[in-house]
């Protein structure tokens, strides 16, 4: 284990890196992939929670242009991120990963109720940890929500994995010659407006000086290969 960087982290994963080739919802084969490839890590005796988005079932910003008042909106986006962790419970548990699921909203009839002590505790226990339902709060992002556990959980390091490898510069999809970054700060992706999280959680983190890496949740072994300080991403730090 001491070739590893980090010890303990929070991995972020937007709810459309569950979609796999769908159009909407769930495919249970990309979670079961997501799933091994968080099973490897823990393996070997590393410390990780998850924080999973919402966006392959229901996005509040999009509900409220459809005419849903924004707090409606974003409390239906947090239920959707409880479906997302019990599906990936599901998935970690068929590989025999001892996971429980904690939510910021109160359900106890499908997973725990969210308390910083009980998830510190199940960590080093070496369980994996999915915080679901955000901050609890509405007007809150999964990024916000993902960089405030990781700071409560003293992470290590906060990875986002992404439909990409890295940040760059440009949409690489709509941009080919586009220029990813090895390595940035907070304030440059503060201050160039990045869009690599949201505002709020780049300067959580560089208030606790927790950095971010961003990486591609698609590639095999992408997940072992940034915890081990090696692989293709973006490290962004002070």
């Amino acid at each position: 284990m001491s070739e590893y960087d980090y010890k303990r982290v929070l991995l972020k994963i937007s709810g459309e890196a569950l979609m796999g080739d769908l159009q909407y919802g769930i495919d249970t084969d990309t979670v079961k992939r997501i799933a091994g490839e968080v099973g490897a890590v823990h393996e070997k005796g590393l410390q990780i929670a998850l924080v999973i988005g919402a966006g392959n079932i229901f996005r509040g910003l999009s509900a409220q242009a459809s005419g849903i008042e924004r707090s409606t909106a974003d409390y239906m986006g947090m239920l959707a991120t409880v479906m997302n962790a019990l599906a990936m419970q599901s998935a970690l548990e068929q590989l025999s990963v001892d996971t429980r699921v904690q939510s910021a909203i109160p359900m106890q009839t499908v997973c725990e109720s969210y308390i910083r002590r009980r998830a510190v505790r199940h960590m080093e226990k070496g369980r994996v940890v999915i915080f679901a339902a955000g901050t609890g709060n509405p007007y809150f992002t999964t990024d916000t929500a993902a960089a405030l556990r990781a700071a409560e959980m003293d992470c290590d390091a906060l990875l986002k994995g992404t439909q990409v490898d890295g940040v760059y510069d440009a949409d690489p999809k709509d941009d080919p010659d586009a220029t990813r970054y090895d390595q940035l700060s907070y304030h440059k992706v503060l201050s160039d407006d990045l869009k690599v999280m949201d505002a709020s959680a780049i300067a959580l983190m560089r208030e606790n000086d927790i950095p971010i890496i961003v990486f591609s949740i698609h590639e095999t072994g992408g997940l072992d290969a940034v915890m081990a300080g090696r692989g293709t991403s973006t490290l962004i730090g002070s």
